[in-house]
């Protein structure tokens, strides 16, 4: 499957917009799903009393989600295609799982944007493209789902068209490359194959969009950045940090550091999948050996990177924000926890420099007392213990965040500037 190029696919969208089907429904039909799983479900499903439910089924392989009827975790499923191997970044829909939109969708290239036909643009459809817009996504693709519950009619494809088309004019993404596709992921309309119920409709089905999407530029140049998820020590190596490369390569005798703890040495080995490796990158979850770093020298939140590039440690940095739920305002001084890459520290805002214009983004206002929700706005902010974070137009990868406060996500954002301690 890997000889062909990779793609992150993020699926998103309104809750009971028939993501998940749209996902089961495209594994099954590029045969990454075995019969006898969708069989096996099938059963599961009818005794539980959700016939239809059986290619969402496939996605929501926890137990747990099945009772429930709702998908939790980003599922991380593989189908390829003619031209691509894609990894779906299933991102679900409820609302405090947002924030696994954010660590999800800032690992996308693109997204399938999921409406349903019968209920058109709700307003976590809006929240969703907003953030794919201020997190980077570059195309995407409209799926406008459930097209069987509206018997098929071009008219509804059309008003859900046009009110699609106006909520990403209003965040500015690029209109006139974005895709449109009536579907039934449910009956499997125009998913793989054109559909005699959709003969109205003359354009790329489902595969043949994903198919002829842009080849994205694997971020091999950009100076290497790992963010640490665990440490370990491996009785016969010693510490073994583990994590995902987000950009660069690391190869045996790279000189290293780990930052904001300050500690380094040179690159001993790295291993993938329990194999010692000569090089590895990005999108690569490795586990390496550095010489001279003991298992308490670094944690969880470093970012591990070249020395003569080391990774960018904040006194304080700039953001541009989103606010998405936030029961009063928020003023200079608010101190929620930001979750940016692995790590998780507690930053206060100190200062709301403008308020955005969400629609335009043009400044609408400078320094203002408060922001509230559905405001954007670019912040000053001062971590409140050493935090390594990079600038989003240098190192996207490592430039998004998401906040949180009262156990849900408030808000998303992006770094703009850093000032290095």
């Amino acid at each position: 499957m890997s000889d062909k190029p990779h793609q992150n696919l993020a699926v998103i969208g309104h809750v009971d917009h028939g993501k998940s089907t749209l996902v089961g429904r495209l594994l099954y039909e590029t045969e990454n799903v075995p019969e006898h799983v969708i069989e096996q479900y099938k059963e599961e499903a009818e005794e539980k009393g959700k016939g239809g439910f059986e290619f969402a089924y496939v996605m929501d392989n926890l137990a747990e989600e099945r009772e429930r009827g709702v998908t939790i975790d980003i599922a991380h499923q593989e189908f390829d295609t003619d031209e691509y191997y894609f990894t779906i970044v299933d991102c679900p829909g409820h609302r405090d799982f947002v924030k696994n939109m954010i660590t999800g969708a800032s690992q996308a290239d693109n997204a399938v944007l999921v409406v349903a036909a019968d209920d058109g643009v709700q307003p976590q459809t809006q929240e969703h493209v907003f953030l794919a817009r201020t997190l980077g996504i570059g195309e995407m693709i409209v799926a406008v789902n459930k097209m069987d519950l509206t018997d098929y009619e071009e008219g509804r494809y059309r008003e859900v068209v046009e009110e699609v088309t106006q909520l990403l004019k209003q965040v500015r993404f690029d209109v006139d490359n974005t895709k449109f596709i009536p579907v039934s992921a449910f009956e499997g309309d125009n998913v793989a194959e054109r559909s005699g119920n959709l003969s109205w409709f003359d354009g790329d089905v489902l595969l043949e969009a994903l198919n002829n999407l842009p080849e994205s530029e694997p971020p091999t140049d950009a100076p290497l950045r790992v963010p640490i998820q665990d440490v370990y020590t491996i009785s016969g190596i010693g510490t073994v940090p583990v994590g995902r490369i987000e950009t660069g390569v690391m190869t045996p005798g790279n000189d290293v550091t780990f930052q904001p703890s300050d500690v380094g040495g040179e690159v001993k080995t790295v291993e993938m999948h329990h194999e010692e490796v000569d090089s590895a990158g990005p999108g690569d979850n490795i586990g390496f050996n550095v010489r001279g770093i003991g298992k308490d020298d670094i944690r969880r939140g470093d970012v591990c990177g070249p020395v003569d590039q080391s990774p960018t440690v904040a006194e304080t940095f700039q953001a541009q924000v989103v606010v998405m739920q936030h029961p009063s305002v928020i003023t200079a001084g608010y101190t929620p926890v930001f979750h940016a890459h692995t790590a998780q520290v507690a930053c206060t805002i100190e200062s709301i420099d403008q308020k955005i214009d969400a629609a335009s983004g043009e400044v609408a206002e400078e320094n203002p007392d408060f922001i509230q929700s559905g405001d954007a706005a670019v912040v000053t902010v001062r971590p409140q213990k050493p935090l390594s974070i990079e600038p989003a137009n240098e190192i996207p990868e490592l430039g998004s965040f998401a906040i949180r406060d009262m156990g849900q996500t408030i808000a998303a954002g992006k770094v703009l500037s850093v000032d290095e301690r």
